[in-house]
């Protein structure tokens, strides 16, 4: 089956090629350093490190804390950061700058990865959520890699799909090393997909260790008092076809409170004049973030067109909407907004973040809304109702203080096996596989 897997990746090689230049049109960054996806490294780190994966920049900011503490903690360890995105490598280099050794993660072809791995000699990989590849973990295997899937998450529609591929599939999950799961339930999944039970530990969402940096807060006040007591709302990380939604429904709040402010945030850069060019078409004065002005009383959109803002312009809102959840993208990380105790409101479609979404709701944090209408009408109730607003917004940052320790459960895991300290196998021609784990490569 290994054999056929590769095959076929082979085979889709051209297709995923043709696809990066395809998406290059609107943002070339997909077309530049492709040796890296060839498992290519630019820069080489000192071997025995870590490496962590982390697919774009929802699982680079997610992860950021427990890099952080490596750093600390562990001054002399090297750390290497693959992404799979142009956004995710610049949220990289905006947070760590030159302190991580960085490129894009290679295909799941075993020439790729051999070359990638003899590059940069880990002795501990990383995997964000869900990312589980055949080859990859393979390759780690049979160097000696210690393997960990932190933030594990698997829905049952995963778990069906995995299931179809029978025994294949079950090889592959016992190839892992460590999974920190996020709930009991994803635990339980991850078992029946083929991780021994003795392997997976309930380690909760590292989504809800958010750090609120002091130099954010500072930004958020200054913010805050420029709005002049303005009502402001937020569309964040919106999606194509959300926008349109946003903005009827900001003209909808318009009626009944002239003053109100948008901030319209897109989720991907390539899509910001697009976005802007729309609002002005349909009426709106548009001010954009990166001409360096605050909005003045004649505008009532306040596009958010420059990168890794999000969270100053978030703390900034009076109330969010977070987008890919109208559309079939599966949500993003409301507790972005809830940990500075912005009530925020969020379509149907958040499969991404289902667990997070329920607590947000039950404890009277976020609301589900459907369409335009119910948009208006949730951001006109908490806008008009400062008590309320508040009660809701409070609601949620003590939700997200009630569920942090997942960060701390999450580097005892890796610190338990740091302080092991394995010498690193399998680059040097001693014999690979992760030992301590007491499972043979998979066949």
């Amino acid at each position: 089956m290994y054999a056929l897997y590769t095959l076929l990746i082979h085979a889709a090689l051209p297709a995923v090629l043709a696809r990066l230049l395809w998406r290059s049109r609107k943002a070339p960054a997909y077309r530049r350093r492709w040796g890296e996806r060839f498992g290519q490294v630019p820069r080489r780190p000192a071997p025995g490190g870590v490496w962590i994966h982390a697919v774009s920049v929802g699982e680079v900011q997610a992860i950021a804390p427990l890099v952080r503490r490596l750093q600390e903690r562990h001054p002399d360890l090297a750390i290497t950061l693959t992404t799979t995105t142009p956004t995710g490598s610049d949220q990289v280099r905006r947070l760590f700058g030159d302190s991580v050794a960085h490129s894009y993660m290679p295909y799941d072809l075993p020439r790729f990865l051999e070359r990638f791995l003899q590059a940069v000699r880990p002795r501990y990989f990383l995997m964000v959520e869900t990312e589980v590849w055949p080859n990859l973990l393979r390759a780690c295997r049979a160097a000696g890699v210690y393997s960990l899937l932190a933030n594990g998450r698997l829905s049952e529609r995963s778990l069906r799909g995995y299931r179809r591929l029978g025994g294949f599939s079950r090889r592959v999950f016992a190839g892992i090393d460590q999974v920190a799961a996020q709930t009991e339930d994803d635990a339980r999944r991850f078992v029946e997909a083929g991780v021994p039970a003795g392997r997976v530990s309930v380690t909760g969402s590292i989504k809800f260790d958010i750090d609120i940096p002091a130099s954010v807060r500072e930004q958020v006040e200054v913010m805050r008092r420029n709005w002049g007591g303005r009502p402001v709302w937020i569309a964040a990380s919106t999606h194509e076809g959300e926008d349109e939604v946003v903005l009827v429904a900001h003209s909808r709040l318009l009626r009944v409170m002239p003053d109100a402010l948008l901030i319209l945030v897109p989720r991907h850069p390539e899509r910001f004049g697009r976005v802007a060019l729309q609002a002005v078409r349909l009426g709106f004065p548009v001010i954009r973030r990166s001409d360096g002005s605050l909005p003045g009383p004649e505008h009532s959109v306040y596009l958010g067109d420059t990168m890794g803002e999000l969270p100053v312009l978030l703390g900034a809102s009076d109330a969010a909407f977070m987008g890919g959840s109208l559309s079939r993208i599966g949500g993003h990380n409301m507790l972005e907004a809830a940990a500075q105790g912005v009530p925020v409101c969020f379509g149907p479609h958040v499969f991404n973040f289902a667990l997070i979404a329920r607590m947000l709701i039950e404890c009277g944090a976020a609301l589900e809304v459907g369409d335009a209408e119910e948009l208006a009408g949730v951001m006109s109730h908490w806008l008009s109702d400062a008590s309320l607003r508040a009660s809701a917004g409070e609601a949620g940052r003590h939700m997200v203080a009630q569920n942090r320790g997942a960060l701390d459960r999450l580097y005892g895991l890796l610190e338990s096996r740091l302080g092991a300290g394995s010498p690193v196998q399998g680059f040097d021609g001693s014999a690979g596989g992760a030992g301590s784990a007491g499972v043979p490569p998979a066949s």
